[in-house]
């Protein structure tokens, strides 16, 4: 990196990070995530403090509802029964909302539930931000990805205590402090890598594990380790959040002292 790229580079870092700050604390962010209803633990198909009846069945959800409960199924009061399956995009374009809150139909591992955004959360007004460490090109490191001959699935701990599948394609290759550290990422679908890792510094000076993003890897499978774009899991803004803990094997012997560490 040389003097003259530098100042352009810290802009960026600076302008991801008030991205992040902006996305985490919109009206439908992750700080707005009030509740996760698994309906396997409400068979009677009532939900806390959400109207309507909710049961799963093999291929989606069914909500039954009457037009005094207030919610609406795409824009559009909503009085009778209809099948919703997984939504697959932003929060605030779930079919299904109630007021402001916007109520979105997900599936784990065959599991169904319905996750409650609410704008008006108290952690969302609570929110002062994020502590970021400021950019160091100390942690900008050159990687190597080396895919496994089959993609693998681990059981790890997830945030609500249940343990579940990981995915994960390959193990990512850098050095840090003199030493050649890898960590297990999961291939997304635009290839892209995804690392859940912890460090020396978590649960002290940071959250305790965190995510890891890198470009697709190139034909040799070069890529960039960025640990100044490390990010708080969705977790460390709401408990109701499943994030999965960090592999066996992803948990650093060094002090990753970049990216966003904790809230304010």
């Amino acid at each position: 990196m040389t003097d003259q790229l530098a100042p352009d580079v810290v802009d960026e870092w600076k302008r991801w990070h008030e991205r992040r700050v902006e996305s985490v604390s919109a009206p439908y962010g992750p700080l707005a995530l009030v509740g996760t209803h698994w309906l396997e633990d409400f068979p009677e198909g009532r939900l806390p403090d959400i109207p309507g009846h909710w049961a799963a069945g093999d291929d989606g959800v069914v909500l039954t509802a009457a037009a005094g409960d207030g919610l609406t199924l795409d824009g559009e009061p909503f009085d009778g029964q209809v099948r919703l399956g997984a939504d697959p995009g932003a929060v605030a374009g779930a079919r299904v909302a109630w007021g402001d809150r916007r109520l979105v139909v997900l599936v784990r591992e065959g599991v169904w539930g319905v996750r409650d955004f609410d704008p008006g959360a108290a952690a969302r007004r609570a929110f002062r931000g994020i502590d970021a460490t400021p950019h160091d090109p100390r942690f900008v490191l050159p990687g190597r990805f080396t895919p496994y001959a089959e993609s693998r699935t681990e059981r790890v701990e997830n945030a609500d205590g249940r343990r579940r599948g990981l995915g994960l394609g390959g193990e990512l290759a850098f050095t840090l402090d003199g030493r050649e550290r890898t960590l297990k990422v999961s291939v997304q679908d635009d290839g892209t890598l995804w690392a859940v890792f912890a460090d020396a510094t978590s649960g002290t000076s940071s959250f305790r594990f965190r995510f890891l993003y890198a470009a697709a890897p190139d034909a040799q499978g070069r890529t960039t380790v960025d640990f100044n774009r490390a990010q708080l899991p969705p977790c460390a803004f709401a408990d109701h959040f499943i994030c999965p803990f960090p592999p066996p094997g992803n948990t650093l012997d060094a002090a990753v002292e970049a990216g966003e560490r904790t809230l304010r």
